[in-house]
């Protein structure tokens, strides 16, 4: 039986929970204002979340219409990536508000999420943070012709994303860089980030990158960033000059959770 290739999606497999639980994470909420945070992988729409910090278009969506008519949104972004529709399509919804959209990376922004941090009128990378840049992924099962078909949505898929990094370039930087940057999965700190892109470095901020699994399946990233996964995961200690930025994200991650609301 002939069996068709899974649609591009990238994102680790931890245990489900229900997604009515936990959403999106808005806070500081006034009448002119408010702060969105993306603090976990992109996936898509469906009835169980892979994880609590995980965050679905839907979760963006009701995040909007509570806040629909503001002046202006701070973005706060620390994520891995992951779905690439589901990362267009919050794109696509936060393009489409029409407050004044300024993005904070404050861990790291990979993959898909690099492209939800273009959506700012203005972006604020810490030099201690990451942008990180690549070609879509996928894994396929499928005959010759199913390949060759997906090679082509590939091609397609990327020239939309390419579009998006076309639109925050630093005069004078070729659209062919970018490319090869994409090419080569480039990571960049905000220091190199704004030789590329329209982006405002800040001072470094002790926020340690999103601990998730995402980050070790990437081809290039950096072993600061793996260091923190890793201690995440096994429950031992990083190296002794990343604990306080551990310390401070564990406290962030709590506080955040706590300030959830219920949509």
């Amino acid at each position: 039986m002939k069996q068709k290739i899974r649609q591009p999606v990238y994102m680790s497999a931890t245990p489900l929970q229900n997604k009515s639980n936990q959403l999106m994470t808005v806070k500081n909420l006034t009448d002119k204002s408010a702060d969105l945070y993306i603090y976990g992988e992109i996936v898509d729409n469906t009835d169980f979340k892979w994880d609590e910090a995980d965050v679905m278009p839907d979760d963006v969506l009701n995040a909007l219409n509570q806040v629909d008519g503001l002046d202006e949104l701070n973005i706060y972004i620390n994520s891995p990536g992951g779905s690439v529709f589901a990362g267009q399509a919050i794109y696509n919804m936060l393009s489409r508000n029409k407050a004044k959209k300024a993005v904070y990376v404050d861990g790291v922004a990979a993959s898909m999420a690099s492209i939800i941090a273009m959506v700012g009128d203005t972006i604020h990378i810490p030099s201690n943070a990451f942008l990180m840049i690549h070609k879509p992924l996928t894994i396929a099962i499928g005959n010759a012709s199913d390949f060759r078909k997906l090679a082509d949505d590939l091609d397609s898929i990327e020239s939309g994303l390419v579009n998006v990094y076309k639109d925050n370039l630093k005069d004078g930087v070729e659209l062919g860089t970018i490319q090869q940057m994409m090419e080569d999965e480039t990571w960049l700190n905000g220091e190199e980030a704004a030789k590329y892109f329209n982006v405002e470095v800040i001072e470094s901020k002790n926020i340690a990158a999103c601990a998730s699994e995402l980050l070790n399946k990437y081809e290039k990233t950096p072993q600061k960033l793996v260091a923190q996964v890793d201690a995440k995961k096994g429950g031992t200690e990083p190296p002794e000059e990343q604990t306080n930025e551990v310390d401070e994200f564990e406290k962030m991650k709590m506080q955040n959770e706590l300030d959830l609301l219920a949509l």
